[in-house]
């Protein structure tokens, strides 16, 4: 070969390597927008609240709604992408994820806030977060496929480090709208560079289940709807004024219904294919024991974080009063070894048993939880979690080395674009249920105990008593020490009431606290169970191996 054609070979190979760069990391910024929003508003929720003119609660159901709509759509979003092609879906969701990001950064009010937020960018997502998937396969070669997985896994993780520092820096000094604005910005430019990516096209062309489609959505939206709604209606018996179904809390008969329509969607499902139909999911590939269980440590993994994301900033930010920003870096020790883990466990220890790290992921999830349970008190201060945090982003992590890699594996690559939509549902249902479920236990906790401890306090006439106990059967608002005071003083309290009252909140407010981490912790454990249907071997190692 002449010397010309060597260079010539060079140059269209480093042009080659060049373009897989952009693409991944195209790819991989995409990844990196759709976890970011979540991060962000954690660290926000008080501020959000107020500019919107809402409460903690509107917010708590604003979060479960984004994630609820992507875990609705998710699956019918893969198959949008197999019928008009993965690059196209990709760019269409990016374009409603940034009319979204941009009616977000304008929003007034609650209800402009749900349609940007919740609404449009859950759609957009529901698009591009499947179409990521499919387009690595289709970009990248097999052997170099898990390295591409892995960076787009370490994008998200990326975000979920970033986005509290980020979120508090621009709530602090400028305003949390600047997060949305910027993210605008930022889809620009992956449109611009998303012209590089090459498409994915499915061998045949499939045809959306649009049945199954709406069952599912139903079935999910009614069971996480009903969770959410558990602290205003009471979890089974209804709060005294709280509506009554046949003398039931509706959270009650909205998991029943959901539940049953999900259970009709797989029997419609199975039926579609008994009949030589294409289902919206094929009931065979949920079978898969490999599949299955890393799609339940998805659901496992983000039910916690997100309820940990939704309790951990509340304490920060509400009872010691911290500001944005300084929630934020209290949540950076997560952030750094959640990294470290991350990228660090696949690349030293590149044939460790995927379940060992994920039940060693869990385990560090599970201590974390308990030592900040265990921590805190009326006198703790914001240094009470931070050992917590190091090793809950350890855990975490951990999970997020190897099961990207897990469920990619367990089934050919011309299903993986529908591995992608069940995984990101698994992963966007965990997150909803997860912060309504921490919301709702938090919220009722406090109640609770306030409502026990003004019974017990001897600074109240007995009629205040009284007033009190019919009041907060309905619930208590999560509010900080200046709101309590505000509101006693609007009440016409005397000091002595006022200063029992206080010291009585404070105490419920930590009740509730502990409540929520209490059933985070013992879900953790639950995952623990389930850690055995992970592989004990590598994806691809017993074909790697050397025969003997």
């Amino acid at each position: 070969m002449t010397e010309s054609a060597v260079t010539t070979a060079d140059a269209a190979t480093s042009a080659r390597a060049k373009g897989a760069t952009v693409v991944l990391l195209t790819l991989a910024a995409g990844q990196f927008l759709m976890t970011l929003d979540s991060s962000v508003m954690n660290v926000s929720i008080a501020t959000v609240a107020k500019d919107v003119g809402t409460t903690v609660t509107g917010i708590q159901g604003a979060i479960t709604a984004y994630t609820l709509v992507m875990a609705a759509l998710m699956i019918t979003g893969a198959k949008i992408g197999a019928m008009i092609g993965r690059k196209r879906a990709f760019a269409i969701g990016c374009v409603i994820y940034g009319c979204g990001s941009l009616t977000t950064s304008l929003a007034p009010n609650l209800p402009v806030l749900l349609f940007g937020w919740s609404f449009l960018e859950g759609v957009g997502a529901a698009l591009i977060l499947p179409s990521i998937v499919a387009l690595v396969a289709g970009n990248f070669a097999t052997e170099r496929r898990p390295a591409a997985y892995g960076l787009v896994a370490a994008a998200g993780a990326v975000a979920v480090a970033v986005g509290p520092l980020v979120g508090g820096f621009c709530t602090t000094y400028f305003s949390w709208r600047w997060v949305f604005a910027g993210e605008v910005v930022l889809v620009l430019a992956i449109l611009v560079l998303a012209r590089r990516i090459s498409d994915a096209p499915p061998e045949t062309r499939p045809h959306l289940d649009v049945v199954g489609a709406v069952l599912s959505a139903l079935g999910l939206g009614s069971l996480v709807f009903g969770i959410l709604r558990s602290s205003e209606w009471g979890w089974i018996q209804p709060k005294a004024d709280g509506p009554s179904w046949a003398g039931l809390s509706p959270t009650v008969w909205l998991a029943l219904i959901g539940l049953f329509v999900i259970w009709v969607f797989f029997r419609w499902e199975a039926r579609r294919e008994s009949h030589g139909e294409e289902p919206l999911v094929r009931p065979e590939m949920l079978r898969n024991r490999q599949l299955a269980g890393g799609l339940i440590m998805f659901f496992f993994q983000y039910l916690a974080q997100a309820g940990l994301f939704f309790v951990v900033p509340l304490y920060l930010s509400v009872c010691l009063g911290l500001s944005a920003l300084a929630t934020g870096a209290r949540l950076l020790p997560l952030s750094v070894t959640l990294l470290a883990a991350a990228i660090g466990i696949p690349r030293l220890f590149p044939t460790v048993s995927p379940r060992l790290v994920v039940r060693s992921g869990l385990l560090a999830l599970l201590a974390g939880t308990v030592v900040l349970l265990g921590g805190l008190d009326k006198d703790a201060g914001a240094e009470v979690v931070f050992v917590p945090m190091l090793l809950i982003g350890l855990g975490i992590g951990a999970l997020a080395s190897q099961l990207g890699a897990v469920t990619v594996s367990a089934v050919p690559d011309d299903q993986s674009a529908e591995v992608g939509g069940v995984q990101n549902t698994m992963t966007n249902l965990g997150a909803s249920i997860g912060t309504a479920l921490a919301g709702s236990i938090l919220i009722a906790a406090t109640a609770s105990s306030f409502s026990g401890n003004i019974q017990q306090n001897p600074a109240f006439p007995s009629s205040v008593k009284s007033e009190a106990s019919v009041k907060l059967e309905g619930g208590v608002p999560f509010v900080s020490d200046a709101d309590v005071n505000k509101a006693l003083d609007k009440a016409n309290a005397n000091t002595k009431q006022s200063e029992a009252a206080l010291s009585d909140y404070k105490d419920a407010r930590l009740d509730g606290l502990r409540s929520s981490l209490a059933i985070l912790a013992v879900l953790v454990l639950v995952a623990l169970f389930y850690a055995q249907r992970i592989p004990s071997t590598q994806p691809g190692a017993a074909e790697n191996r050397a025969p003997a």
